[in-house]
């Protein structure tokens, strides 16, 4: 998939943009890859069960290298190119990849969130590509805040359970965004397998359970670019990187961050 001037344009004001049938033809493969991915998670594995016995919801981290079906989408389509024409950067680093799963009647909601601040970096230039691998109706959809990632906030990053993620953490805490819906400009979108959500890393976004009779399979890929450094959070990040060293404000670089597209390569 080429983007155009416009998704570029939506992006920048919005911080979030619908991206149709531009991984469609990794389906099939990532859907494999999932099914592997689960049998063998890795150590950043975590499953939810809710308390009412409902069905899991998987997620783990850092994996797209280990998974022919993962590998295939992030290193073989066109998502490194548009990320970096999304970023206005030269480069295009993959940070990580997210698997999440949703089992058919799952009650966990992903409650609204911004991902920087659970990142141990920093940057403007940053994109993430939801991309789900089942067809989800725009009331089962993930939904974004418009404009959100240009308030210049770094909201309190808090875990499923409404628990902080960081201990002494003073950040501002995200807005009850549900008893307000009126007040904020909402967007979500309808979605079939291999369309793709570009959301900036500040975006506020949320996700509801899933009450249907369907999995809700997603692959979510989150980029970098040129102005990407390190910073040291309050405690262990999500993900954690816990081999890494590394001084606060250092530019972002290393083999576990490879860059997979460059626009205009320096001899």
């Amino acid at each position: 998939m080429k983007i155009t001037d416009d998704h570029i344009n939506e992006f920048k004001e919005n911080g979030a943009v619908l991206l149709k049938g531009a991984f469609s033809e990794y389906v099939d493969s990532a859907r494999m890859a999932i099914e592997e991915n689960i049998e063998k998670p890795s150590w950043r594995e975590r499953t939810y069960r809710p308390d009412d016995d409902g069905q899991a919801f998987f997620q783990d981290y850092v994996v797209w290298n280990q998974f022919d079906g993962y590998r295939n989408l992030v290193k073989n389509s066109t998502m490194s190119e548009i990320a970096a024409n999304l970023m206005n950067s030269n480069c295009a680093r993959i940070f990580h990849d997210h698997i999440l799963v949703k089992e058919p009647g799952n009650s966990v909601v992903t409650p609204w969130h911004q991902d920087q601040p659970y990142y141990l970096c920093e940057g403007e230039q940053t994109v993430s590509f939801w991309v789900p691998l089942d067809y989800i109706p725009r009331d089962r959809s993930i939904e974004y805040i418009a404009g959100s990632h240009a308030w210049d906030k770094n909201f309190k990053p808090q875990r499923f359970d409404g628990s902080d993620l960081f201990e002494g953490d003073k950040s501002e805490v995200v807005p009850d965004v549900d008893t307000m819906r009126d007040q904020f400009n909402i967007i979500g979108w309808e979605m079939e397998p291999g369309d793709a959500v570009a959301f900036h890393f500040r975006t506020l976004h949320g996700a509801p359970a899933n009450s249907s009779k369907s999995r809700r399979r997603v692959i979510s890929i989150r980029w970098v670019g040129d102005d990407a450094t390190f910073v040291k959070r309050l405690g262990p990040t999500s993900p954690s990187f816990p081999e890494l060293t590394f001084e606060d404000g250092e530019p972002f670089a290393g083999e576990d961050f490879p860059i997979l597209f460059v626009k205009n390569k320096i001899e």
